[in-house]
């Protein structure tokens, strides 16, 4: 009995190192690392052991195990964050919906400033285990149970439960800040078309975009073609993780990309707020290829069409809707490709009068937010990411 056990550990070891090896070439074989990016040797490996990690997850996900988005949460909530002795942090719910709490252990009299943050992680990753960057967290229901508009409700019924209650957090009703980060940038713009509307709440003083996604259309931009393959958010990893959230077959993958699912009328409409025309030359590549779009394909587009909708592509809403926006900051890296995404998002709240404050970190990567207080896994990029936010918040 115990020889059969030797052998099926030694089996084990075998399968998981012939993956982590696997995983290994993967990467060298497809990822792209910028010249830009500082400590680069640290950066492949912490991408080799996510690629570990989702391979991993997509064989048990074909054995019927363990679905592939399950697998990677349960290991990702099994991280510890520090603890910070000047934080009283409470784990709530607002209705249904998960929350974290952070509140300054010294009592004052005055009432705090409130900040809602929406953590990032494509609906695949991101917890409030894992996530440590503000003073009030949510977290919203994600893959493989929920999909569209799951993400967007929950921050949005979250966020009128909080501000309904400011109050009874000690929260000043005109000091309260919508923040989010990749896919949690994108709900802050989804909620921030609703909330305005309300006017039985307060408003919310600044919203925080933090490389956010708000254009799931154009994917001839500049920043699609330069870091396709660029960790942590490669253009694979980003269609995996979006067509799966908005029950797109990836069948349509190719289709999206050559823009076959894009009728001429729409474009003409909306070029405007999509063009690469809107990217400032400097972003531009030595040789930039023209917007070429394919030819239609309608069969395409009735199975993609409802990312026409403001509420999954939020640079197509309304003037009137973009107009009423509070103030803004946008933060954007260099070697993330939704870099243009914030590019297109800044000129569309410029030409309706919100005022923008940009911050761009050039040796930046997607989701460097989310390492700044791992210590040996930290880049410098992290922390100025957090420094210029920290900095903004405490100035308006």
């Amino acid at each position: 009995m115990t020889s059969l056990w030797l052998v099926l550990l030694e089996s084990l070891s075998t399968f998981v190192l012939g993956v982590f090896v696997w995983a290994v070439v993967q990467h060298f074989l497809n990822v792209e690392i910028p010249s830009a990016l500082q400590h680069s040797v640290k950066f492949r490996v912490i991408h080799c052991l996510a690629l570990f990690v989702l391979t991993l997850g997509d064989i048990l996900e074909k054995l019927r195990i363990c679905s592939m988005p399950r697998f990677v949460q349960f290991l990702h909530d099994s991280l510890v964050i520090k603890k910070d002795s000047a934080l009283v942090v409470t784990n709530m719910h607002f209705g249904t919906i998960p929350v974290r709490l952070f509140q300054p252990k010294a009592v004052s009299s005055k009432l705090q400033r409130g900040i809602i943050f929406y953590h990032g992680g494509g609906t695949l990753f991101g917890s409030l285990k894992a996530c440590c960057v503000c003073s009030f967290l949510l977290r919203y229901c994600k893959l493989p149970d929920y999909h569209h508009p799951a993400l967007a409700k929950d921050c949005l019924n979250a966020s009128i439960y909080f501000l309904k209650n400011l109050e009874s957090f000690g929260v000043d009703p005109s000091q309260v800040v919508l923040c989010g980060e990749s896919i949690g940038g994108w709900a802050v713009a989804n909620v921030m078309q609703i909330l305005p509307s309300i006017p039985s709440l307060p408003q919310i003083q600044a919203q925080v975009l933090i490389q956010p996604l708000v254009n799931f259309i154009n994917f001839q931009l500049p920043s699609h073609q330069q870091s396709k393959n660029v960790p942590f958010l490669t253009r694979d990893l980003m269609f995996m993780c979006m067509c799966k959230y908005l029950a797109i077959d990836l069948s349509w993958k190719d289709a999206m990309l050559t823009g076959a699912v894009i009728p001429l009328d729409k474009w003409k409409k909306y070029r405007k707020w999509l063009s690469y025309d809107n990217i400032p030359r400097r972003f531009w590549s030595q040789d930039p290829q023209p917007e070429f779009l394919a030819p239609f394909n309608e069969t395409a587009y009735l199975e993609t069409k409802h990312v026409w909708s403001a509420e999954i592509s939020p640079v197509l809403a309304d003037d009137k809707i973009i107009a009423q926006l509070p103030k803004t900051f946008l933060v954007s890296c260099e070697n993330d490709i939704l870099r243009d995404d914030v590019l297109l998002y800044k000129k569309r709240l410029e030409d309706q009068g919100v005022p923008v404050s940009w911050y761009h970190v050039e040796d930046g990567f997607h989701g460097c937010l989310m390492l700044f207080d791992k210590k040996c896994l930290s880049f410098l990029c992290s922390v100025k990411v957090v420094n210029a936010v920290v900095s903004y918040i405490k100035d308006i």
